[in-house]
């Protein structure tokens, strides 16, 4: 079976491995009958029902927020990199043309398109990121990477594994296209403050420099910046999603700071456990006062445009 259409929605398994090569185990089977089942408008109903950290994660339309405010037209093609389950893809089919979606998992795919079957613009390229973007014909109005550029180097390998991942998508950037990079603070103040890392769980282990782990790695906003800056000419727009990129209630930018005060909904961790080091608000309070919020701010969200 090389396609397979669900609604509206296009899937192509041409370059698909065969089985999924990783899963979060039975919860995806939940995730896809809720898919299957409801419509967006009683998805909050079940996410209060179910309290259940990966239906909250999935289905969530505060999800949404951090997409929503581009300025994406109907004249506008979109390529989305690591769809996942389809938190996103919604949002940019109903502004853009179309959406190409690029999935490794068949069962987050079908999620996906369960979930958004009543759009006829969108298509889910299901199979491994290398294989697919070496054959990618098009280029885009837009690329998102919405968590996912920190596992370049499990994608790409090699000794500048997200210096790569950089080239090779922005050679798909249509003139004047934006990448659009949503990705966690390795400084963020919710580490020092006694979150988890996000992606490995371990304390402190970002801002030790990542000594046990492999294949993720966030950046602070200068080496982050200095990392895209190394695969071309771009220039960046640095944003800051509060209180982070998953759950945006606000987008703060360097000509919109936040004030003392501003910054009280530190509810950064639905999925474990934490220790509270100190008063998060007291202390973004000192940092907004020293003007150093964006060094800590617990996410950025980056636009990045070909000079």
């Amino acid at each position: 079976m090389e396609r397979e259409t669900i609604g509206k929605v296009s899937l192509d398994y041409t370059y698909y491995p065969g089985k999924d090569l990783y899963s979060d185990g039975p919860v995806e089977e939940e995730l896809l009958k809720i898919a299957q089942t409801c419509t967006e408008e009683q998805l909050n109903q079940v996410i209060a029902e179910r309290k259940s950290w990966p239906v909250l994660y999935h289905f969530s339309h505060i999800r949404q927020n951090i997409v929503n405010w581009l300025p994406i037209t109907k004249e506008d093609s979109i390529l989305e990199i690591g769809s996942g389950c389809g938190a996103i893809t919604g949002a940019l089919a109903e502004k853009g043309k179309d959406v190409t979606c690029i999935e490794l998992s068949r069962k987050r795919s079908l999620i996906n398109a369960n979930r958004n079957k009543e759009y006829g613009n969108i298509e889910i390229l299901v199979g491994n990121f290398q294989d697919i973007e070496k054959n990618l014909p098009e280029t885009y109005d837009y690329i998102t990477l919405i968590g996912v550029f920190e596992y370049s180097e499990g994608y790409i390998g090699g000794e500048n594994p997200y210096t790569e991942m950089m080239t090779r998508i922005s050679r798909h950037l249509a003139p004047g296209g934006k990448l659009v990079i949503a990705i966690e603070n390795q400084l963020g103040l919710k580490y020092w403050a006694g979150c988890t890392e996000d992606h490995v769980g371990k304390y402190f282990e970002g801002l030790e420099g990542y000594p046990q782990t492999e294949g993720v790695k966030t950046f602070s906003r200068k080496a982050l910046k200095d990392l895209i800056e190394s695969a071309g000419n771009f220039r960046t727009e640095f944003y800051y999603p509060y209180p982070d990129y998953k759950f945006p209630m606000i987008l703060f930018s360097d000509d919109y700071l936040p004030k003392k005060g501003d910054l009280s909904q530190n509810f950064s961790n639905f999925d474990r456990m934490r220790i509270q080091l100190f008063d998060e608000p007291r202390v973004y309070d000192t940092l907004t006062e020293s003007g150093l919020f964006p060094e800590f701010s617990n996410s950025f969200l980056v636009l990045v445009e070909r000079v």
